[in-house]
């Protein structure tokens, strides 16, 4: 019986003992339309005195037609009954219920793609909790909208209920999850200035494709579609169109449920530039003239909102570095329309005296507070920074333990204190990897690897792994404390076990057993050092009988005692997959501290990544090392070898030093390369990973200490050409590469084609 049944039924009972009460031709009330006392029948586990309790007349008083009503309307709003009948048996008023059941278990059917849990937490009816049909009408709506958040409108719920005795029932929810509702087209409407495609390159949601199982962005979000407006924003925003404005945006379904067509209405607006950049400040002995290298605005440029957010960003560093701890940095930006100009001044204000009184860390389950707390460039009662607080954040990005990371602030106890939270949604750390993959210089290959990069919840770092191929068969143990002595100082540990075959380039094996320590600490912002100790116990063994003199000479085990160092200085984007920046570096061991050898090694690298145009990413790189033996010349295995992938073009140990009787390759002392590179994107979408690379590659390698007559050692220049091709496939990443030797030795080994191919699963 639905409820507007029940309602109609008792309204009926409320005219009925309305007509009881009072006679015909009755115009006042007597004293026989007192309520003399309330009769409850029904009731099972409801107490009578608590239905008593919801009515809104008592005993004393008359029977009335508007308090009777209002006593039925109060006892259906309780969610308690499922029916309720009012009725007059002569001066009592009997009060009949029907109490509605209470829920035993609650269950999901159909469910695949969701799990049981996230539906359960997203209704709102429980085991024990009183059945009525308007929750299972919410709570279906509740899961419908699951359904819809992952992209599946066809998706249907249908409740389900099974009587048991005691009044109790099981609620079944019959889930038909659907098909995925994809994107069929995504239109634009009003843009001149950027194609269609243009368009759709720079939102997220995207048209569903045939390798749409790679990605979950060809299903309808309203959600993203929210985004998608605010990304088109920001695109024409950082192009120059300062009056643009995205006038709609409908997503149309079709009839059979399946697919969405998606239309964005825009108003591009005129396109602008920076007319004149300035910047003033309020602040006493403040030079705003000394702060313009500061700036990437530059007049005659087109306006760009990305580098007014940047120039701000790094004015409130340059300031901040000044020992100005509150600073309000406002652009004030004045239009000159008919010359599509934009002027711009950079005001800098004394911002509000406010400190941090309290952060508070939110979502940790797992991790220690401690390890959050350690990322934060602001603690309690500092002067609180806005860009110290944005790079907080990315800070706690970076250490690659949370899906989410979300830092807001509020007010705090009084006007001058500010409450700072950083609420986190955890991700699993641990891995388990097992690979399998082939290349032209390994053959076939596995891996297996175990790790685990937030040891305790105190971000420490424990990783086990064995890879075994038909050259290298190496296991190795790394364990890395990120704060050690509670400070900015990453200790660990590394032990090895590697064998080698260098049979094809230079007749002999190689096995190496080696612990280490090393202890790494910041010297300034992005720039960091590391200090090791390593001690090696290697032996060369199963030399050929026709190998190089050189070779069979050193043939033995020996013992290495060896300390070094590493600097590194990191301004890349992104460690990943960089687009912009360039990365640092320059180190020296030294050999000597005990053991059998002696020598010191010196390297230095360097690259830099910028984009030409579009997404056309150049790369240039350089490397170079220098090691000299100290009283004894420098054994093999410890000099260089070059080629392979990281000179294109040549074989492993393809270049350099080499033995003309036995074509062995001999290593050496002194190297360097160079690499021209440019990535760029071959028409496949995006989120496929697909890129092509031309580059050039050159370099030399030379310098062996006992040059004898059967040596071919030049110091030419090598230099090769070619084109590549990677995809970071979701079996693993796959490369293949074709490079031409341009200039090369006669004695070089060249390799026109290599190819690598890996996966974790």
């Amino acid at each position: 019986m639905w409820r507007g049944a029940r309602f109609h039924a008792g309204v009926l009972s409320v005219i009925a003992i309305i007509l009881a009460a009072v006679p015909a031709g009755a115009q006042t009330p007597t004293s026989d339309n007192l309520i003399r006392e309330i009769i409850v029948e029904g009731a099972q586990r409801i107490e009578p005195a608590t239905v008593v309790s919801y009515l809104t007349v008592r005993p004393g008083e008359r029977f009335t037609a508007g308090g009777l009503d209002e006593s039925l309307k109060s006892l259906f709003a309780t969610g308690l009954f499922a029916d309720v009948v009012l009725r007059r048996q002569g001066g009592a008023l009997v009060v009949t219920v029907v109490e509605n059941p209470i829920i035993n278990r609650i269950a999901f059917e159909g469910n695949l793609r969701i799990e049981d849990d996230v539906l359960a937490a997203e209704v709102q009816l429980r085991p024990r909790v009183v059945y009525t049909r308007t929750r299972v009408q919410a709570d279906v709506q509740r899961l419908l909208e699951i359904y819809r958040r992952s992209g599946r409108f066809a998706a249907t719920v249908e409740p389900k209920v099974i009587q048991l005795d005691q009044n109790r029932v099981d609620l079944v929810f019959e889930i038909d999850e659907g098909a995925l509702t994809t994107v069929r087209r995504i239109s634009f409407i009003g843009n001149e200035a950027f194609s269609d495609s243009d368009l759709r390159d720079e939102i997220q949601t995207e048209e569903s494709r045939w390798y749409g199982f790679l990605t979950s962005d060809d299903t309808y979000d309203p959600d993203r579609l929210a985004f998608d407006r605010e990304l088109l924003r920001r695109f024409y925003l950082d192009e120059g169109y300062a009056d643009f404005r995205v006038v709609s945006a409908i997503a149309e379904l079709t009839p059979d449920r399946e697919e969405f067509f998606i239309t964005f209405t825009v108003e591009e607006g005129e396109r602008y530039r920076f007319g004149t950049v300035a910047i003033r400040t309020v602040l006493p002995d403040l030079d705003a003239e000394s702060l313009r290298d500061e700036l990437v605005t530059e007049e005659g440029d087109w306006y760009s909102s990305e580098t007014v957010e940047e120039s701000i960003s790094n004015l409130t560093n340059a300031v901040g570095d000044l020992q100005y701890a509150f600073v309000d940095i406002e652009p004030q930006v004045s239009r000159r329309r008919e010359e599509r100009l934009i002027d711009i001044t950079y005001l800098i204000n004394e911002g509000p005296r406010v400190f941090v009184e309290r952060i508070d860390i939110t979502g940790n389950i797992r991790t220690v507070d401690e390890v959050i707390r350690r990322e934060m460039q602001l603690v309690e009662g500092d002067p609180f920074n806005a860009s110290r607080l944005r790079r907080s954040e990315a800070r706690i990005r970076n250490l690659g333990f949370f899906d989410r990371v979300e830092v807001s602030q509020r007010i705090g106890s009084a006007p001058d204190q500010t409450t700072v939270t950083v609420e986190v949604q955890e991700r699993s750390t641990g891995e388990l990897s097992i690979g399998a993959g082939f290349s032209t210089t390994e053959g076939a290959l596995g891996t297996i690897s175990l790790r685990e990069r937030n040891l305790l919840g105190r971000a420490q770092d424990l990783r086990l792994a064995a890879t075994l191929s038909a050259r290298t068969q190496e296991f190795t143990l790394n364990f890395t404390e990120p704060y050690f002595l509670d400070k900015d100082l990453s200790a660990g540990i590394d032990l090895i076990n590697s064998t080698t075959d260098n049979q094809d380039e230079s007749s002999f094996d190689e096995d190496t057993k080696a612990f280490g320590i090393r202890l790494g600490y910041p010297l300034a912002d992005r720039l960091r050092q590391t200090v090791r100790y390593r001690l090696e116990d290697r032996t060369i063994e199963n030399v050929d009988a026709d190998a190089s003199r050189f070779i069979r000479e050193q043939e033995g085990q020996t013992l290495t005692s060896l300390i070094g160092h590493r600097i590194v200085y990191d301004r890349l984007d992104s460690r990943i997959e960089p687009s912009e920046g360039y990365l640092l570096e320059f180190g020296n061991d030294f050999a000597g501290l005990g053991g059998d050898v002696q020598y010191l090694r010196t390297t230095a690298a360097g690259g830099i990544y910028f984009p030409l145009f579009g997404d056309v990413v150049l790369n240039l790189r350089s490397e170079a090392g220098y090691v000299f033996g100290i009283d004894d010349d420098v054994r093999i295995g410890d000099r260089f070898f070059i080629g392979g992938s990281q000179f294109r073009g040549f074989e492993r140990s393809g270049i350099g030093p080499r033995d003309s009787t036995t074509d062995d390759a001999l290593g050496g002392n002194l190297y360097a390369l160079g690499t021209v590179e440019a990535a760029f994107p071959i028409g496949f979408p995006e989120e496929l990973g697909v890129r092509g690379r031309l580059f050039t590659d050159l370099g030399t390698l030379f310098d062996v200490d006992d040059n004898g007559a059967e040596v071919q050692d030049e110091a030419s220049l090598r230099m090769t050409a070619g084109a590549g091709l990677s995809w970071s496939s979701p079996f693993g990443p796959i490369r293949l590469d074709f490079a031409f030797p341009i200039l090369k030795e006669e004695f070089d080994k060249d390799e026109v084609f290599r190819f690598s191919f890996g996966t974790s699963f």
